[in-house]
């Protein structure tokens, strides 16, 4: 029960509502013609009212025009604007931590305070299923003197939940808490692949770059925020008490399992309830200093990981380094809330075509 873009054969992409192994034609149902537009951007922008009317139409339809998955081809759902990640995991950033400072803190001091992120590359977000060519970069090892040059030898996913907005703000105006459901669209899964032997050399002091930039794999379906309703959960107490701006009411989580599989194997499953720092909490940050949000902007949680040993959301975590993905490995990413489930994120890892 999800949106997306879709095609079939010579037909031009346009809106689908997903129901099981079928995809309904909006526009063919009579749901409007914006539903004919190649992208979701001009049905999302016209806000939470239309979105929920349109839920219920959606609902309603007995005889609905539909069209077998197998005989459709599913496009990037949304034109993306700009795309943040974040770090809102503490499971995560607490491995990690130990991983890097093993002999510090493993959190940084802002870790508690606020929703730590960076600003992605928006143009190398694709769609389930999109081979992931295995990136280049410059590569130091631990003992050698100088830099590389050449193909990732650590090349990792991370399991992240992404936030979909429909709503645009304005320059100089801050979104509060409160407010993330009149601009935020729905969700989907992302797998933010990570080259992290290029990312370990690049990264100080300004953060990740081409260790991130080369590819992020999304759901080719958008599932409605309205669905995951009762699937909402408080989040976990936080430690200090966050800036007036970050505090949230109620609960702000949602209760999604999720699960990574490798090669036809289920590896890690953990959930999505347990993030410290909340959707709301994260958009709040994002706009404090006014910057605006557009429709299409992505902004997604970071790794989501949990305590127990295989509920890893990367393989960084679950193996401690001591394996990476290899050429022809494909890893599947899965969620649900119930019976809400997010479409999968499908990735398979080709070989880098390295050139001096």
């Amino acid at each position: 029960m999800s949106y997306g873009v879709f095609s079939r054969g010579s037909s031009e992409p346009r809106v689908g509502w997903r129901i099981g192994d079928a995809v309904v034609d909006l526009a063919e149902a009579g749901l409007g013609e914006v539903f004919r537009a190649p992208s979701l951007n001009p049905f999302m922008e016209q806000g939470r009212d239309a979105w929920s009317e349109t839920l219920a139409a959606v609902n309603a339809l007995s005889d609905p025009p539909l069209v077998p998955l197998d005989e459709v081809d599913l496009h990037l759902p949304f034109e993306v604007g700009d795309y943040v990640d974040f770090y809102s995991s503490i499971e995560h950033a607490t491995t990690m931590g130990r991983m890097f400072r093993p002999q510090g803190e493993p959190l940084l001091p802002n870790w508690r305070w606020l929703p730590v992120g960076y600003h992605g590359r928006a143009g190398t977000i694709v769609p389930s299923g999109t081979p992931i060519v295995r990136p280049c970069g410059q590569v130091k090892a631990p003992d050698a003197d100088e830099p590389a040059y050449g193909a990732s030898k650590r090349l990792d996913i991370e399991l992240e939940l992404g936030f979909v907005v429909g709503v645009g703000s304005t320059l100089g105006e801050q979104v509060s808490t409160d407010r993330f459901r009149d601009h935020v669209f729905g969700i989907v899964l992302v797998n933010d692949w990570s080259a992290r032997d290029i990312q370990a050399w690049e990264y100080q002091p300004l953060g990740p770059f081409l260790g991130k930039s080369f590819a992020t794999t999304i759901s080719a379906w958008v599932t409605p925020l309205e669905l995951l309703d009762s699937h909402r959960v408080d989040q976990p107490a936080q430690s200090l008490e966050p800036l007036p701006y970050l505090r949230v009411q109620g609960a702000q989580n949602f209760d999604l399992a999720l699960e990574v599989e490798l090669n036809g194997e289920v590896v890690s499953r953990t959930n999505a309830r347990d993030l410290y720092w909340s959707g709301p909490q994260q958009l709040a940050h994002l706009t404090v200093n006014g910057a605006s949000i557009r429709t299409g902007d992505l902004f997604a949680t970071g790794t989501i990981s949990g305590a127990e040993h295989g509920s890893e959301g990367s393989f960084i975590e679950l193996w401690r380094g001591g394996r990476f993905l290899e050429d022809g490995d494909e890893v599947i990413l899965r969620g649900r809330a119930g019976d809400v489930e997010l479409g999968e994120v499908r990735g398979r890892i080709e070989a880098a075509s390295v050139s001096a």
